[in-house]
């Protein structure tokens, strides 16, 4: 049975394996700040103050005869300076103020085409976060210069390197705002906006899943043999039995999980932690959300396991692959509701479905046993399920197609692309049983017999790539 040594490898089949390194996803904070429209702007900011206290040392020492700028910057009095930089200023605040109108119109649309839980996609896309920040930042930067223009001891000082740098940057800016608009008029079309989500699930399913061939490569290469030093049936039976139960501290989805950190945790109490949660999940205060044995430990886990845990009031990406099948599946029925009827877009949604779950059949969805470095079990994380994933993204979608052949018809062909990237027997047996239920829900809705025949063509060749030959009953 799969379990992880933290830091170091994993015990397969009583043998250890060294870990395979795997892109990863970022952090819980790094994904916070990304998703905000502050943190972009903030260090653009600070980038623009420390370009100007280094053109304005330049300026300084150029009045000061300490260096000579090029003919061509030292031009131009102190007042059509002065006035450059206000015209610019003025410029860049009243671009900046159409900007965040066309941002707030872009959530607004994305709010109400593609479903509130889109909008994050939006707020995170770093195309927008640094056209706003550029052009935040070459305000301050031409306010800096305009109010380092005053009198010197001598005689009027200019900061004719800095005025370039303020003229440079508008000509940044335009280029940016013609970047802009391109942008946002192509990241609302629902295609793009649909293709974003499938990369985002194609990254989280690399991140979180190892592929099968990797770890059977693993397997064979492993030279380090070395005796689980618990059972894990039996030291589950013994947390259902006689474990402590641990209550969430407050309500809210959990983003992510420390599983390193817990592992520490349990180590130092000398425990085991089985989490009946995963990301994704919502969670309620004060109810169970973990099982410690034995149960002493349940006290001090419940006040450390806060540490490790972080919740909010949406989901993420992170350590969350089902989130993206979520929303490809959200846009898909909204598609199909009676009061949109756009058959196409959910035609979209499919043939994006099956690029990820064709991904995550070629993986190996091992249970989640983390070990400490003597080789005792501390943490057994909540198990995936590749029938909860395939159930997840096509369950609502049949549902929401009753009596539309086309996309009936596009169902049974994703399943049919899934089946030739399923490993095992259980897989097969998952997309087999989604087959059985799209003929169903045609025969049961769709009363063409043309139509009907069609469904039933596709219904077979995907029978065919499941190496299945037994048709169930029709639905009379």
């Amino acid at each position: 049975m799969p379990g992880r040594l933290v830091g170091e490898g994993e015990f397969v089949d009583d043998r250890y394996i060294p870990m395979t390194r795997r892109r990863g996803l970022p952090s819980w904070r790094w994904e916070a700040l990304r998703t905000t429209f502050w943190f972009v702007p903030t260090v653009l900011i600070i980038v623009a103050v420390l370009v100007f206290i280094l053109t304005f040392s330049i300026d300084v020492a150029t009045y000061y005869h300490h260096i000579q700028l090029p003919f061509w910057l030292r031009r131009g009095s102190a007042d059509a300076g002065r006035d450059v930089l206000i015209a610019i200023a003025a410029a860049i605040i009243t671009v900046v103020g159409v900007v965040f109108s066309i941002t707030i119109l872009a959530l607004t649309l994305a709010s109400q085409q593609f479903g509130p839980r889109m909008m994050r996609n939006f707020v995170r896309d770093v195309g927008n976060q640094f056209t706003l920040g550029i052009f935040v930042a070459s305000f301050v930067y031409s306010v800096l210069a305009l109010g380092s223009i005053t009198s010197f001891p001598h005689h009027l000082f200019v900061p004719h390197l800095s005025i370039a740098v303020a003229e440079a940057l508008l000509l940044v800016d335009l280029a940016v705002l013609i970047y802009f608009i391109n942008h946002i008029a192509s990241s609302i079309q629902l295609p793009a906006v649909i293709a974003g989500i499938a990369k985002d699930l194609d990254i989280a399913v690399d991140s979180e899943v190892p592929l099968t061939s990797d770890v059977e490569d693993v397997r064979r290469s492993a030279r380090v043999a070395r005796q689980p030093l618990q059972n894990p049936a039996e030291l589950l039976t013994a947390i259902e039995e006689r474990g402590g139960v641990v209550l969430a501290a407050k309500s809210g989805y959990l983003q992510f999980v420390g599983y390193g950190q817990l592992t520490k945790i349990a180590k130092l109490l000398d425990a085991t932690i089985r989490l009946d949660y995963r990301p994704g999940h919502f969670i309620v205060a004060g109810q169970p959300i973990a099982k410690v044995f034995p149960r002493g430990a349940a006290k001090q886990v419940e006040r450390e396991l806060g540490k490790a845990h972080v919740t909010g009031p949406h989901r993420t990406l992170m350590q969350d692959p089902v989130f993206a099948i979520d929303q490809l599946v959200e846009i898909a029925i909204r598609a199909l509701s009676p009061a949109v009827n756009d058959t196409f877009t959910a035609l979209t949604c499919l043939d994006w479905l099956s690029s990820g779950l064709s991904r995550m059949s070629q993986r190996e969805l091992a249970s989640d046993l983390y070990r400490d470095d003597e080789g005792y079990i501390r943490l057994i994380g909540a198990t995936w399920s590749y029938e909860r994933m395939v159930n997840r993204a096509f369950d609502k979608i049949r549902q929401a197609a009753s009596g539309m052949p086309a996309v009936l018809i596009r169902l049974l062909d994703t399943l049919r692309v899934i089946a030739a990237s399923v490993t095992t027997s259980e897989q097969r047996a998952v997309l087999l049983r989604q087959t059985h239920m799209v003929l169903r829900s045609a025969e049961s809705s769709v009363s063409e017999e043309n139509d009907l025949s069609d469904v039933r063509s596709r219904y077979q060749r995907t029978l065919e790539s499941l190496g299945a030959d037994i048709d169930p009953p029709s639905v009379p």
